[in-house]
């Protein structure tokens, strides 16, 4: 059997045809040239053809990539009158002359005249990956070719973790599993702050509620492009009220107090007066919540309207509160003590009302 000899320059990628030179040389002299042609197998119309990836190759042996349920032909040019000619995979023959010994309905003849001796692969399956030969006899001399077919798979993620919640200060692991030929990467990313962490599997560990987001895991080989699968993570906490303001008001006018509340889940809003009533709705005086907070909407600003409101906002959780003053411009309260806001004084109200809402829950 002869060596191949010649230079390799490189991959040409989705090219229409892709040819394969290979020169054999016995006894110091050149005394053969084949050609291979890989090329792709048509397809119906309104279907993306196969890709076949390739390169001129003289040493033995040489690869032709092609991606996994592609169709492929792989074509030996004859130059020379031959008595025997034959197609192998590994050890395995696929065709002796026109005699198909293969029993894979995939694989089929598709020229054997004196010049060209082809076979098609249909679907590429990983597990047709490895050397094939086209071997024949001329002249009384046995003549080889031989191809390496690389199968690639698309990266793509089969199992990933689902969406997440977490109280906080809790910890979170999350995992994603990619498969692909070649090997693919798996990498985490935080969209919130372009944090990268390399991995299937990610950890986090006390969670902040300032982490809660969609993390994506990104998977890649190369081959196509990147699969991406993304798991949301929600980071429970309790109330925590951040706007309140004593309002001036005038007699005959609207106002209105406000009460801000972030949580995770939402927070319920109640609202009680100084003498611990709780506020409730008439025709001068109305309460509208929203996602995240709540409104006392006063119509006609009456001097009963005047004094403290607490506003208690809560979940599952926990429970947080905060009083304000609705007062007339110039008042003084509480011994000449300048109007301010603060949390309630009755502790102990607050405790019990709360530690009520939460059994509730």
């Amino acid at each position: 059997m002869g060596k191949f000899i010649g230079t390799r320059t490189g991959c040409l990628r989705f090219a229409p045809s892709v040819y394969f030179v290979m020169m054999i040389e016995e006894v110091g002299s050149l005394v053969e040239r084949i050609n291979c042609l890989a090329q792709p197998h048509s397809v119906p119309t309104g279907h993306s053809g196969p890709s076949v990836h390739g390169a001129e190759f003289g040493h033995l042996p040489d690869n032709i990539t092609v991606l996994e349920g592609e169709s492929i032909i792989l074509r030996c040019k004859i130059d020379e009158e031959v008595t025997h000619k034959a197609w192998l995979n590994r050890s395995n023959i696929l065709f002796a002359g026109t005699d198909k010994w293969s029993l894979d309905r995939r694989v089929s003849l598709v020229n054997s005249n004196t010049s060209d001796f082809s076979i098609q692969i249909e679907r590429v399956e990983v597990a047709d990956e490895g050397l094939y030969t086209c071997s024949f006899q001329a002249s009384n001399k046995p003549r080889i070719a031989h191809v390496f077919l690389i199968v690639q798979v698309p990266a793509r993620i089969v199992n990933i973790s689902q969406d997440v919640s977490v109280n906080e200060g809790g910890n979170v692991y999350l995992f994603c599993l990619a498969v692909g030929r070649p090997e693919p990467t798996v990498t985490w990313k935080e969209n919130k702050y372009g944090l990268m962490s390399e991995g299937e599997f990610l950890d986090i560990t006390e969670i902040k509620r300032h982490q809660a987001e969609e993390f994506e895991c990104i998977t890649n080989n190369g081959v196509t492009q990147p699969d991406i699968r993304k798991v949301k993570v929600t980071v429970n906490y309790p109330p925590m009220i951040t706007d309140v303001k004593n309002m001036p008001a005038q007699l005959g006018k609207t106002a209105i107090l406000r009460c801000e509340a972030m949580a995770v889940p939402t927070a319920s809003f109640e609202w009680y007066r100084d003498d611990r009533r709780p506020v409730e709705s008439d025709n001068t005086l109305r309460i509208k919540n929203e996602k995240t907070r709540s409104l006392l909407l006063f119509t006609n600003v009456t001097d009963k309207h005047f004094g403290n409101y607490t506003c208690f906002a809560s979940n599952r959780l926990g429970a947080s509160n905060a009083s304000m003053l609705l007062f007339r411009p110039g008042a003084v309260y509480g011994r000449g003590v300048a109007v301010n806001v603060g949390v309630s004084a009755g502790v102990g109200f607050w405790l019990c009302l709360s530690v009520s809402l939460l059994i509730k829950v």
